[in-house]
């Protein structure tokens, strides 16, 4: 049987220099190369993403004028001709055998209507890693969890079949954070599967300060509260309930960070001190969000 045809779609905004890295790798994959297509969608940008795609043959450069990366995404399906779509992140690496592995893994689940592979955080330097790096190595994409616990694959790394797609709709572009969720619980709801592959991988960078952190959770807590909007009533007891578990004693959290082999990257006292501190920094950013969002009835 012959492979299918693969389409890769990559939103960007305002990074460039990183698409940059992240086409280099797109364009040196096993997979044959007459079997895919990149299409890269432009989400407002300031920077030269056009000159930066003019680097390398056969990209295609679409634009999508709302801000929204799910909006980006819907443009790129909407021109896309792949049998299996593809979607990473402009600062997403994906290793060579990416679209190999996806392509084989989503074909040989039954009923697989959404792959979600592996996201592997990188350092900026090996040497000298800052807290928030640690943090964000250590927590920052659990995607395993998703699938299992939350159903959904965030779409740094998700393959999914176009039949699927067209059953099910695509991603709801209202949403400015937690599209992803949505869309893959939508995905559960008709009945598909929401499948993890180890051996399918990208490399992430990790976040280096605070304020990158504050502006992701922040985004995260106000897409949580869009989607309560959607999917509930009663939006307002639901964030309560929210903001009561957020308040409750992290016990398992902290016996993760502090026991769990896994985390290969916590190998002394100091650096689990380190990720325990940004994890309540982090914890009392989510709280003070939820605590605005309150406050504003929202």
């Amino acid at each position: 049987m012959k492979p299918p045809f693969v389409s890769v779609i990559v939103p960007v905004f305002n990074d460039s220099e990183r698409l940059r890295l992240c086409l280099q790798a797109l364009q040196n994959q096993t997979y044959p190369q007459n079997l895919y297509e990149i299409i890269v969608v432009d989400n407002g940008s300031d920077e030269d993403t056009e000159g930066v795609v003019r680097e390398f043959n056969s990209v295609i450069l679409l634009h999508e004028k709302k801000r929204s990366s799910y909006a980006a995404r819907n443009k790129g399906i909407s021109f896309s001709k792949g049998d299996i779509l593809a979607f990473t992140d402009s600062d997403c690496i994906p290793a060579p055998d990416w679209i190999e592995k996806g392509v084989i893994n989503i074909l040989n689940i039954p009923n697989c209507g959404l792959l979600a592979g592996k996201i592997i955080v990188f350092f900026k330097n090996p040497q000298r890693h800052t807290a928030v790096e640690l943090y964000e190595a250590t927590l920052a994409f659990p995607q395993k969890h998703f699938v299992e616990k939350m159903g959904f694959g965030a779409t740094a790394n998700t393959f999914m079949l176009r039949e699927v797609i067209n059953k099910v709709g695509v991603f709801n572009d209202k949403l400015k954070s937690c599209g992803d969720v949505e869309f893959g619980q939508r995905i559960s709801s008709h009945g598909y599967k929401v499948a993890y592959a180890d051996d399918t991988c990208v490399y992430h960078p990790a976040r280096q300060t605070l304020r990158e952190l504050y502006e992701k959770h922040s985004r995260i807590i106000k897409g949580q509260c869009d989607l309560l909007r959607i999917k509930h009533h009663y939006p307002f007891l639901r964030l309560l309930r929210d903001l009561f578990i957020e308040l409750l004693p992290p016990v398992v959290s902290i016996t993760r960070i502090c026991f769990d082999k896994r985390f290969k990257e916590l190998n002394t006292l100091s650096q689990k001190l380190k990720v325990l501190s940004i994890f309540f920094i982090v914890r009392g950013i989510r709280i003070i969000e939820r605590l605005k969002l309150l406050l504003r009835g929202q």
